[in-house]
């Protein structure tokens, strides 16, 4: 039997569908699906199904599995992050031979994609740990791909992974190699980070519109096309404009019929864990993993709507607008205030990349990581052709909010930005993306801060020691606020 050009393990929505891209980009796949000892089904089912007539070898076990690819060997896993992936690395090691190479496709944490490389390699393997984003179209069609692990291990699955990634209208793949250990999951978890944070500030223009403008579902319809053939073009916007006019065959919306409760499968959460570990501000992704924390609590959340009267208004009482007056004018303002928050979790997101680079020595390219996500990912936008020209003006950017582009459109958005959250509190409406963001540039844009008040507390009551406004950085103080106490300090340091 002739030997195929890549093995790919695990039959769900995004192994099926990647697997059928590969094949139509000209690539013979083996396919194997972890089932129950001497069931064949889903493999089978398969092969005999969509994979009909095309070059799809079906095979019933690992070592099959290894068996029919040509060397040297690409194995591609699919499966749920965890236990699962380092099971299925114990059986492949054994049967693969020194220059094969194992791809994680999976969300992996990055800390576990960068054990597995080592572990990998001391058996004579290479491994890439690849995040994949763009859904189930996405892995049909053509997804974004961010390969990272062994370098060596890039050559040799360059051809397939770059083959089956989307391609920028002047062909460009939405695929590069992105660093070693667990580089390219770590951008994936940041990816999605910014994917949560997209998805609530849309669910809060949602609520803005529904409740204090009160419009119609076929009006929001219209609100959302209409922004994106603006600045806010992007997939997301795409298909909220679908989502919030799609009739129920059971009369209405079908949004109206959706229970408010926002699942989440962690990612969103490694990428809070790592900003805290990074000392990095990553305060609008973590409010979006809190506002599906909270709508989790369904029944507390009921209890508290019956104990605190409905405080709700609209944004005419911060514009002082006739209520019928200039609805679309109002639209605008949710509209600028969505984009200025969004310009601010992104500036956020690529901060904390360039701070795990600095910290893990990934010599991440930011700009390449931004023009890789202009298509085929859930968070593709024309916005971030934006972001890759910040970085080509000046590769060693410390913030985007520093880059004139940004800078102007903050300035420009920041007045509706303000009276659009102002509304949203005085008007009982949580905006905790929009809120969290405009308190993140405020405090970013506060030359002197009350941080100072802090230290003096810290040094009051423990003796931590402060740093002087009229001394060199890094020396530090220690006063003795009470007269009762010593010149002993407890020194000062930083977690």
């Amino acid at each position: 039997m002739e030997k195929t050009d890549i093995g790919l393990i695990g039959l769900a929505v995004m192994g099926e569908n990647l697997a059928l891209n590969m094949e139509s980009k000209g690539f013979s796949v083996s396919v194997y699906n972890r089932t129950a000892p001497g069931e064949k089904g889903v493999v089978d089912r398969f092969v005999a199904g969509r994979g009909n007539g095309k070059r799809f070898t079906g095979t019933h076990s690992i070592r099959e599995l290894v068996g029919s690819v040509r060397r040297p060997r690409r194995i591609m896993m699919m499966v749920r992050a965890g236990e699962a992936v380092d099971e299925l690395i114990a059986q492949l090691t054994p049967l693969m031979e020194p220059g094969d190479v194992i791809i994680d496709g999976g969300n992996s944490a990055f800390q576990d994609t960068a054990r597995r490389v080592k572990e990998v390699e001391n058996r004579g393997l290479y491994f890439v740990g690849a995040g994949i984003s763009g859904g189930e179209e996405g892995a049909l069609h053509g997804p974004s791909i961010m390969p990272g692990g062994t370098p060596e291990a890039w050559p040799l699955v360059k051809d397939v992974l770059q083959g089956i990634a989307a391609k920028l209208d002047d062909g460009t793949p939405c695929c590069e190699w992105i660093g070693s250990g667990g580089a390219g999951h770590f951008v994936k978890t940041v990816h999605n980070g910014i994917e949560y944070g997209d998805m609530q500030l849309i669910a809060e223009a949602y609520a803005l519109l529904k409740n204090s403008l009160q419009l119609d579902p076929e009006t929001m319809h219209r609100v959302f096309a209409e922004w994106n053939r603006g600045e806010l073009n992007s997939f997301l916007i795409e298909i909220t404009a679908r989502i919030v006019h799609f009739k129920d065959p059971k009369g209405g919306y079908l949004i109206d019929r959706i229970l408010d409760v926002a699942g989440q499968k962690g990612t969103g959460k490694w990428s809070v864990v790592t900003a805290v570990d990074e000392n990095d501000p990553l305060t609008l992704i973590t409010e979006a993993v809190y506002a599906r924390l909270i709508s989790s609590m369904k029944e507390a959340r009921i209890t508290a709507s019956g104990l605190y009267p409905d405080a709700r208004t609209d944004l005419n009482a911060m514009t002082g607008r006739e209520p019928d007056d200039e609805k679309a004018v109002q639209a605008e303002a949710i509209r600028d205030a969505l984009y200025a928050a969004k310009l601010i979790s992104y500036a956020q997101g690529f901060s904390l990349m360039q701070r795990a680079s600095a910290h893990y020595r990934w010599d991440l390219d930011c700009g390449t990581i931004a023009r890789i996500w202009r298509k085929g990912c859930i968070i593709r936008s024309a916005f971030l052709e934006k972001i890759t020209e910040a970085y080509d003006r000046n590769p060693l950017l410390e913030n985007l909010l520093f880059d004139d582009f940004f800078r102007d459109k903050i300035t420009a958005a920041l007045p509706a930005w303000r009276s659009v959250v102002a509304a949203g509190a005085l008007g009982g409406t949580a905006l905790p993306c929009m809120g969290s963001a405009l308190s993140y540039f405020d405090g970013l844009r506060t030359a002197d801060s009350p941080a100072s008040l802090i230290q003096a507390q810290r040094d009051y009551f423990g003796a931590h020691t402060f740093e002087r406004t009229d001394a060199p950085r890094g020396e530090f103080f220690h006063n003795d606020w009470t007269g009762r106490g010593g010149k002993t300090s407890s020194g000062s340091y930083n977690v």
